[in-house]
């Protein structure tokens, strides 16, 4: 009995021990006086080219000479951080600089490791040289904070750099090299050579960090010589608070402009016209054309149905207004002349939408691969709000600007659960408008077997439709990663987890969802889920229809508006990916998303409305260009801002910048394509089930 005390106390021991252990590292962010903390390097690369990065010591820096040097045993010299999938997607590689940092160690005035490189050989002196030419920079990172420097820098001599007239920061570097560019002298390649790394903490806790470049230390690059690396640590106590330790990062005069609230402003405004155009179409125009309508159906007889209808349009209040119709052509009566003396009128023959009655709900052509498409587009619609409301409730789990990958992992995890969501989706809809089709009507065997051939390109349509799209541009941007290197690439290991991930999760839960919609009940009590009957001959299209009858003539301004609405919030966008800067504006990207759905879906209605009005009945596939337009104008703005707002250049950065805006405006198109048709449908349904059909 004695033995089990004894082993059951020295089990607790080391369980209590082991949770002291894990309650001093960097995942919790605590620390004690004397523990080790991680100072992590991530990667090099030019300042204009985000994408262009390589790992840190792909440059010829020399090892610390610490516990961690490559000739002692146990060191942690270049070892490759653990990493989430987000984290290597978004181009990290955490790998351990080996220098050795103490918390607290402030006794001392600071800690100044070195270490003294060979001699360069031509390729590593060029490398250095290319390094300051094309203004590379570094990341660290301290306790999950991280840091930037350069390289080094190209000046016209070392004794203008370290002139003390210039100042002591880095913007003497500039004067030097304008007063030297004025007077056509070359210029020669520098790097910096000691770094000082002040790193101050509130109690347990790590909230600040700082890393200056010594311009008195820029060493000249030049084949055979040495060069010896300083790191000054020191450490300094603050009263920063540990929850605001991340608000230095963000750059809240950029976001929070004035001009970001303008566009919040101009953009429901924009909504506001636009619910009082849709608002006039629904009230005034189609009640007008109810009222004509209902003078077709009644006759000399239906006198009270017509005094009925002309009380409910009380817009056309002049005598000549309700003698013609909205196309200015006369009331016929049953002889075909004018107006009845009698009082009555006679019935007109239907013109406009309603002519369309028995062909609107007809199957739109390729069914398989638009239901394919709305499902996708709803799966999109699914996956951005759930991570903007996941990046919105930032305060309850965690800033995800705070964490490297959080977003990726956050899109990644949305993406497979809203997987069930496109399934259902495509096949609710492909079940919708497969019975108005030849083989929906038929009751023969090679028809079902028709059917069943349908319904399975639906679901390989879905299941594979987004995961092609994708596979096929990452590819390519792989390859290219790959072969020059970068750190951008995404490894075999993690292409593997993303595969299985697929394959287990998300073509499962798409599946279920195509079965789920194949068997929904969507007609309600009604056999027919549709207001109107489906014709089997269809009627044919009108062809001398006026300019604004015309699809292709409506749907690129429906796009420009849509575009007009988030603009302003794509530059935001686009200056955060590109330009070196945390998004952390949630509450404005949710506000622009609701603004976005609300002028894509009255933009398409109008659409339609105009489109149904010429007596083109093929409206499914107009409501859903009318909202994918969007993407077009996204993509050209893509192409304006690389051009004026960026510096980028060579084949890595631009085929990553033009890869990554493909996929975002082709979701984005498709986001948008699926909300227009799904209110285009509502708008459809809603006006043919007021109107009386014979």
């Amino acid at each position: 009995m004695k033995q089990i005390l004894l082993l059951s106390k020295s089990t607790l021991l080391t369980a209590l021990s082991l949770a002291a252990v894990v309650t001093s590292d960097e995942y919790n962010h605590r620390y004690k006086k004397g523990d080790r903390v991680d100072l992590w390097v991530n990667k090099v690369g030019p300042y204009a080219n985000p994408q262009e990065a390589y790992e840190y010591y792909t440059l010829p820096y020399c090892a610390p000479d610490t516990k961690h040097h490559p000739s002692n045993e146990g060191g942690s010299f270049n070892a490759l951080k653990a990493h989430s999938i987000g984290e290597r997607l978004g181009g990290h590689a955490l790998r351990h600089s080996g220098h050795d940092l103490i918390f607290a160690d402030d006794d001392k005035n600071g800690v100044l490791e070195t270490c003294t490189t060979e001699k360069l050989t031509a390729d590593q002196s060029a490398l250095f040289a290319k390094a300051a030419n094309d203004q590379w920079f570094y990341q660290m990172y301290v306790d999950d904070l991280p840091v930037w420097g350069m390289v080094g820098e190209m000046l016209p001599d070392l004794d203008a750099a370290k002139s003390e007239k210039f100042g002591s920061d880095l913007s003497h570097l500039e004067e030097a090299v304008a007063k030297h560019a004025l007077e056509g002298g070359a210029l020669t390649p520098y790097v910096y050579t000691k770094r000082t790394l002040v790193v101050s903490y509130n109690e347990d806790r790590i909230v600040k960090v700082d890393l200056t470049s010594d311009p008195s230390s820029l060493k000249e690059v030049k084949e055979g010589i040495t060069l010896t690396f300083e790191l000054d640590i020191q450490w300094a106590k603050t009263n920063t608070p540990f929850h605001s330790r991340f608000d230095r990062y963000l750059d809240h005069a950029f976001f929070k402009h004035q001009i970001h609230w303008f566009s919040i402003f101009n953009s429901f405004m924009m909504v506001l016209f636009l619910m009082g155009l849709v608002a006039l179409i629904l009230l005034r125009t189609l009640r007008k054309d109810y009222a004509r309508y209902a003078l077709s159906h009644g006759g000399v007889a239906g006198g009270r149905d017509l005094e009925m209808a002309e009380h409910h349009d009380h817009h056309a209040s002049d005598e000549e207004d309700e003698d013609v119709d909205e196309n200015g052509k006369p009331l016929l009566d049953e002889g075909g002349g004018g107006r009845s003396s009698g009082g009555g009128r006679m019935g007109v023959e239907d013109s406009g939408w309603k002519q369309v009655h028995g062909d609107v709900f007809r199957a739109p052509k390729f069914l398989p691969l638009l239901a394919a498409i709305l499902g996708t587009g709803w799966q999109l619609v699914t996956l951005v709000m759930g991570v903007v409301l996941f990046a919105v409730a930032g305060p309850l789990h965690g800033e995800v600007h705070e964490e490297r990958g959080e977003v990726l992992h956050a899109i990644l995890v949305f993406y497979s659960l809203s997987s069930i969501v496109a399934g259902y989706a495509s096949g609710s809809y492909f079940k919708l408008y497969f019975a108005t089709t030849p083989a929906g009507r038929s009751k023969a065997g090679g028809a079902a077997a028709g059917g069943t051939t349908q319904w399975q390109l639906t679901m390989a349509l879905t299941v594979l439709l987004l995961p092609t799209i994708l596979v096929g541009i990452l590819s390519v941007l792989n390859f290219i990663a790959l072969c020059y290197q970068t750190i951008y690439y995404i490894p075999f290991l993690v292409l593997l987890k993303l595969f299985f991930l697929w394959v287990f999760v998300s073509v499962p839960l798409c599946i279920l969802g195509t079965l789920l919609g194949r068997h929904a009940k969507l007609g309600g009590k009604k056999s027919d889920p549709f207001p109107c009957r489906v014709n089997a001959i269809p009627r044919p299209i009108p062809d001398d229809i006026p300019w604004y009858g015309v699809p292709a003539n409506l749907i690129p301004f429906a796009g420009l508006l849509s575009f007009g609405s988030i603009f302003i919030e794509l530059y935001y966008i686009l200056t955060s990916l590109w330009n070196y800067k945390f998004y952390h504006v949630y509450g404005f990207l949710l506000g622009v998303y609701a603004i976005l759905c609300l002028v894509v879906c009255m933009t398409t209605v109008i659409v339609v409305y105009f489109t149904l009005n010429a007596e083109n009945y093929l409206w499914q596939w107009t409501a859903f260009y009318s909202g994918a337009s969007t993407a077009l104008y996204v993509f050209l703005y893509s192409i304006y801002y690389f051009v004026f707002k960026t510096n980028m250049n060579g084949l890595v950065q631009t085929s990553f910048y033009f890869g990554y805006m493909l996929l975002i405006s082709l979701g984005a198109g498709t986001l948008c394509g699926t909300l227009g048709h799904w209110s285009a449908n509502k708008f459809v349904r809603t006006i043919f089930q007021n109107v009386k059909v014979d």
